[in-house]
């Protein structure tokens, strides 16, 4: 089993401040996530940017994939994946709008 920490980008990852489709820039590394994250790394874990940016597919999404790999390799020190797509062997979710609900249940904690 693969399994892998989706962190979310804009928020959590990188400060954010407003965001627009076509945008160029990515924010600076908000410290405490950005250990956290290399502290993962260097414990093998396995760790994805998970990002709207480059939901939908086409040239757009493309050209944000490229400025978000290259952000994560100036700060992170590598090409971290970079998707918008859960699956089975994503484990945990680090993310500034999630709002986390007990399982089986969708109560709200």
């Amino acid at each position: 089993m693969n399994k892998w920490i989706g962190v979310d980008l804009d928020g959590t990852l990188a400060y954010y401040e407003s965001y627009h489709v076509n945008a160029k820039t990515i924010g600076e590394p908000i410290p405490l996530m950005l250990n956290r994250v290399k502290s993962w790394l260097a414990d093998n874990k396995k760790v994805k940017i998970f990002t709207a940016r480059v939901a939908g597919g086409g040239l757009e999404q493309d050209v944000q994939r490229s400025l978000v790999e290259e952000w994560s390799e100036k700060h992170i020190g590598q090409k971290l994946e970079v998707t918008c797509v859960k699956d089975w062997q994503m484990v945990e979710l680090w993310d500034d709008r999630a709002i986390q609900v007990k399982k089986n249940t969708g109560e709200k904690i």
